[in-house]
């Protein structure tokens, strides 16, 4: 009996189950279909948007900052061992020079200090990249190492440096098509032939020269970039000794045996000296020694004391004063214009010390003669007028002096001869006196 209820009951209730499940299974399918064609939808706007950004990459890629400058210059596609253009014609390589600096000039060495910006212009296609706003890119020394630059170095340098304040003073900047501009800050100091013949009123030429080292004319063609406007200089550039008359640039070519002939390019000034710092230090004070060794010619030839310390004096000075003038300069083997006049000063002072040395020689001998010959010399003091000489410390030229020596010897005998003759006149009055008393006793 309950079984047959149960049964009752399902029959009545299982087509409602039924509808109520298929009505349920449909709303999810739509609910899936709606969900599964909005994804659709997204995926698409998706790919429409990233192909958008490829199409703008492609327009400009400096301005995507996922790619590295390697990839975007393709540097890894490329062997920069080679100079571009390898086996064809020559590259040029366009120089551009900017004087900031002399900061020395050495006669002693023969040299000069410059501080200068060398730039280099020359094109390798390997290096272009797509751009349509952005003109160029620029980088620090890190990317030099990786492509190839020109190696230009300076002839006949003896030391030089990049700056590397705060950041090693190295620029690249690379063009959309190519092209490429390479800075660089440097001091140098190089040989400069200096002829000292005229000194201190000499004009020095000197040159500062670029040439590349392993790149003959065959492989790299060196040329100044704006002819003779690539040479600009600094218009505070002064020196404490010279005077800058001029800076050039000029072109040529340099042959060597072994390598063949390569393109090398000169920085050309010319330097004319100030000479006040030399009048006032060398002609100045060797003119007033010739002057003061003049004045002993108005002192007493008798006063043999000064004259002799104001001729040595003069001659010490001068020799310090060519000594100081020759430490300041190479040791050349030609003369050069200040040693004449040094010398000639020299001259001037030594020769006064060589009168006076004469003037007391002949003064001497001709005193000797005249007293030989008048025969006026004391016998008692057997002087004669060396002697006098080393007694006073004066000479006796004249006959007044002579005689004056001899009244001095008589009146000396005669005052001797008084004192003499006046004490047998006391021992006799004395004498006298005591008989007198003995008769008055």
């Amino acid at each position: 009996m309950v079984l047959v209820i149960k049964l009752l009951l399902l029959t009545c209730l299982w087509p409602t189950a039924a509808l109520t499940s298929v009505s349920s299974q449909s709303d999810h399918h739509y609910r899936f279909l709606h969900h599964h064609h909005h994804q659709q939808k997204c995926s698409s706007m998706k790919k429409h948007n990233s192909k958008r950004e490829i199409k703008m990459r492609k327009l400009d890629s400096t301005k995507v900052r996922p790619l590295k400058s390697e990839q975007l210059l393709r540097i890894d596609d490329h062997d920069f061992a080679m100079r571009p253009g390898f086996g064809g014609s020559p590259i040029p390589v366009g120089i551009d020079v900017q004087v900031e600096s002399i900061d020395s000039i050495s006669e002693v060495d023969m040299d000069f200090t410059m501080t200068l910006y060398l730039r280099h212009y020359w094109k390798d296609e390997r290096l272009s990249f797509p751009s349509t706003k952005n003109r160029s890119m620029t980088f620090d020394g890190r990317l030099i190492k990786k492509i190839w630059v020109p190696d230009v170095f300076f002839v006949h340098s003896k030391r030089s440096f990049i700056h590397d304040t705060t950041m090693e003073n190295v620029m690249l900047r690379v063009y959309p098509d190519g092209n490429v501009l390479f800075s660089l800050r440097i001091t140098v100091s190089s040989m400069c032939f200096m002829d000292f013949s005229r000194f201190p009123l000499d004009t020095q030429n000197c040159s500062l020269e670029l040439e590349s080292y392993a790149y003959n004319e065959d492989d790299l063609m060196l040329y100044w970039k704006h002819g003779n406007e690539s040479l600009t200089t600094d218009e505070q550039i002064s020196l404490s000794q010279f005077f800058i008359e001029e800076f050039s640039a000029s072109s040529g070519l340099a042959f060597y045996s072994s390598t063949g002939w390569y393109n090398r390019l000169f920085i050309n000034f010319a330097l004319r000296r100030h000479i006040f710092f030399f009048v006032l230090q060398s002609y100045f004070p060797a003119m007033l020694m010739v002057m003061l060794s003049w004045v002993s010619f108005w002192i007493d030839r008798r006063a043999v004391p000064a004259r002799v310390s104001l001729g040595i004096t003069t001659v010490l000075t001068m020799s310090t004063i060519i000594t100081g003038v020759s430490a300041s300069m190479p040791q050349v083997s030609y003369i050069k214009a200040v040693d004449v006049y040094l010398w000639i000063s020299f001259l001037f002072v030594f020769l006064s010390v060589i009168e006076y040395a004469a003037v007391n020689y002949l003064t001497t001998a001709e005193e000797r003669k005249q007293l030989k010959k008048r025969g006026k010399v004391s016998g008692m003091y057997n002087i004669d007028a060396v002697q006098a000489m080393a007694f006073d410390g004066c000479y006796h030229d004249n006959e007044a002096d002579i005689d004056m020596t001899t009244f001095a010897v008589h009146s000396e005998e005669s005052s001797a001869r008084g004192r003499a003759a006046s004490i047998p006149n006391l021992d006799a009055t004395r004498i006298k006196r005591k008989r007198s008393l003995k008769g008055n006793a």
